[in-house]
């Protein structure tokens, strides 16, 4: 889909429905002039627009996709008063103002932000987040496009197509789901040409003992389990249907005990085996049920985890399928591609769209947090709607700041 320039209905002003306070509040003030400062990217002088002011704006720009780039910076324009970095009002720029404030400021900053800021949220009165005395995550992968110049071209590729080539190039990236808020977390993205397992690689490290990872079969192979479950998570991922295991010990919930190795030699030689339960069943009553469903998971007490519920709880993996889709949906727009024209304009919005996901479901954590309540039960696409329009009466950035 072409991108063009997008303007709002006659008598309607962007700025009367967002305001600075859902920003300052997920992501203080205090905290993004330290990273700023970290990362050498602070304002060494006087600028229109000055680098704090460029962090909230590449945030703000994934809450509105299919707006102009100037309109988004007036939409942060109703809190800039009380910045403390600006001794006058800020003047609408251009777009090549913008572009060159958002070179100037890079990936840097917002990549740390990300990693610094979005985490899992779940307590344990979260309903939905646990399964008895694991919080439950989830790791998967997906594609974005981005929009279509020669330089993000050469920089992430483009898929495949039976006629010519493809639309537009595409970035991949992997991330971690918390099951119960849908907060993506350590996420990492690449070309479209990098696997999946590559980037995860870079994901699983950040498991914590205590997370119960679960993940589909693209995902198994020895390294990646071994590196996965080193960090003290428990995994329970799927395996290929193809994929059978040695059954050497049966348990009596039907799972049983096998071990994998990252060699055929290795397994002739039983050198650096892991071992593994491994459950199989059958959906029955399915159409397009697979004849047989292969899990294998760390848990190797079947009575601390029996295999019916592991089977069941499996399919709760689907939840980053939902959290995608509200990221690509609902967020960014359908159909909507990445406006950046350049490869480091493309990874800073990319971080910059994690971040706006991010500050969403945060506050929907602490909505349904409120009044007790399943986060499920919440509506996304009602919440994006709510942060676009000027929720906090209260300026977050007052004088005393």
């Amino acid at each position: 889909m072409a991108r063009t320039v997008a303007e709002l209905p006659p008598g309607m002003r962007v700025t009367d429905h967002i305001s600075l306070g859902v920003l300052g509040m997920t992501f203080p003030l205090e905290q993004v002039q330290a990273i700023l400062y970290e990362s050498g990217k602070a304002s060494v002088r006087e600028r229109d627009l000055p680098a704090d002011l460029m962090v909230y704006y590449v945030i703000a720009m994934s809450l509105y996709m299919q707006v102009s780039y100037g309109e988004v910076l007036r939409c942060l324009q109703e809190g800039i008063k009380w910045f403390p970095s600006l001794g006058k009002p800020v003047r609408t720029a251009g777009k090549s103002g913008i572009s060159q404030a958002r070179t100037r400021l890079g990936v840097e900053p917002i990549r740390l932000l990300h990693d610094r800021s979005v985490r899992p949220l779940a307590s344990r009165k979260t309903p939905g987040a646990w399964y008895r005395k694991w919080k439950t995550v989830s790791l998967d992968g997906s594609t974005l496009d981005v929009a279509d110049t020669d330089e993000n071209e050469a920089a992430f590729g483009r898929p495949k197509a039976s006629r010519g080539k493809s639309g537009y190039p595409k970035i991949r990236f992997v991330s971690l789901v918390e099951n119960g808020t849908h907060v993506l977390f350590d996420s990492r993205m690449g070309s479209y040409g990098v696997q999946e397992i590559t980037l995860a690689q870079e994901v699983v490290g950040h498991l914590q003992k205590g997370m119960l990872c679960l993940a589909d079969r693209n995902f198994f192979g020895y390294p990646l389990w071994k590196q996965a479950a080193e960090t003290g998570a428990d995994l329970l991922w799927r395996l290929k249907i193809n994929n059978v295991r040695r059954k050497e010990k049966q348990l009596s919930d039907g799972s049983y005990l096998s071990t994998i190795y990252p060699t055929e030699k290795a397994q002739r030689h039983n050198k650096d085996g892991i071992r593994v339960r491994v459950i199989e069943y059958r959906l029955e009553g399915q159409p397009d049920a697979e004849p047989i469903y292969r899990l294998i998971t760390t848990i190797l007490d079947a009575k601390a985890a029996p295999a019916e519920e592991l089977a069941a709880l499996y399919h709760e993996r689907w939840e980053i399928e939902t959290a995608f889709d509200e990221l690509k949906t609902h967020l960014r727009g359908a159909k909507i591609v990445l406006r950046s024209k350049s490869p480091a304009l493309v990874k800073q919005e990319f971080f910059g769209l994690m971040l706006a996901h991010f500050m969403i479901r945060n506050l929907m954590h602490q909505a349904a947090k409120s009044v007790n309540l399943d986060a499920d039960k919440l509506s996304f696409v009602h919440a994006v709607r709510i942060v676009r329009r000027k929720i906090p009466k209260t300026n977050p950035f007052p004088p005393s700041a």
